[in-house]
């Protein structure tokens, strides 16, 4: 069973930066596929970013939202089995409960797809 733990959320201000980590256990995490999903008060889970484990793969290894391209980049450390979320350029939308999760089969933009998630770290961005 795998565990995730996010961290690093907090408030910044608009056009401000922020990274959120999240710390995984219990299971084999180089070949799980990672990635960060986000709610926003009164709305719907979404797809933010998301980090395959390379296997052998030589084509695209990392998906984005659009609202996110270009300002958020995910990452992976599979020695410390942490995975990250880079934010800049932040905007109001972006505030929200953001959550790590982790699949061992899957690593697209379906949530239903994810067998593990994390509690959930808030990002406030402040006009």
């Amino acid at each position: 069973q795998v565990q995730l733990a996010e961290a690093g959320g907090g408030l910044v201000q608009a056009g401000g930066s922020l990274r959120v980590s999240c710390a995984a256990s219990g299971g084999a995490f180089r070949v799980l596929h990672l990635g960060w999903f986000r709610q926003a008060p009164g709305k719907d889970r979404e797809f933010v970013a998301s980090i395959r484990w390379s296997g052998g793969w030589s084509g695209r290894s990392t998906l984005y939202d659009d609202s996110v391209k270009g300002r958020f980049t995910i990452s992976r450390d599979n020695v410390k089995n942490m995975v990250y979320l880079q934010m800049s350029s932040l905007k109001s939308e972006d505030t929200a409960v953001y959550y790590c999760v982790a699949s061992s089969a899957y690593y697209g933009r379906v949530s239903a797809s994810y067998e593990y998630w994390g509690q959930g770290t808030q990002v406030t961005v402040s006009s």
